[in-house]
């Protein structure tokens, strides 16, 4: 989601000035997406520079300007909501890197960073699944954010348990002591 789409449709309800769309964007995300009042300042001048929106009048006596969406800032807005996100899946990510760089060097034992890395997102599922049995009265969007994130812990703990598996069975589970004498400074 571009920052663009989401101030669109925060203004679809009307006017609204730079901090009110802050604080709703991070409102409407659970939070899940901090957002710095300067990019909303700058995705405004933008939006009005492509004649998406528009100042609502002059600014209040704060200072603060009011903006309302345009009839093709509605269009923009529509066809984003109409048009399904194709889902990118990361082709690479920290944990994935590491695990890869361990197996095809043989800097460490590759069971070794698959069980380490899984204690620490068990530890991660632990402490999301606690803030989840706290926010039951929190808002549907914190909600929801939270168990994305629960979801996507579960399925690198699923990733790992298949890395394990597969390196078990190629028998891929040990280093080289040379290897990691080399890392520790040591020759041997």
């Amino acid at each position: 989601m571009a920052v663009k789409d989401a101030l669109l449709a925060l203004l679809a309800d009307g006017p609204r000035y730079g901090y009110q769309l802050k604080a709703e964007f991070d409102a409407a995300t659970g939070a899940g997406w901090p957002l710095n009042i300067g990019q909303v300042y700058s995705t405004l001048q933008r939006l009005e520079r492509d004649g998406l929106v528009e100042p609502d009048g002059p600014p209040d006596d704060d200072g603060r300007q009011p903006y309302l969406l345009t009839a093709s800032g509605r269009e923009s807005l529509a066809a984003w909501l109409d048009e399904p996100i194709e889902t990118q899946v990361a082709g690479r990510d920290e944990v994935s890197m590491k695990m890869l760089i361990a197996v095809a060097t043989n800097v460490a034992a590759p069971l070794e960073v698959v069980r380490d890395q899984r204690v620490a997102a068990m530890g991660d599922l632990q402490a999301l699944t606690a803030q989840k049995a706290k926010a039951t009265g929190r808002d549907l969007a914190f909600r929801l954010h939270l168990d994305r994130t629960i979801l996507l812990t579960e399925s690198q703990i699923r990733w790992l348990d298949l890395v394990e598996h597969r390196l078990e069975a190629s028998g891929q589970t040990h280093h080289s002591p040379s290897t990691t004498a080399r890392i520790d400074g040591e020759e041997k």
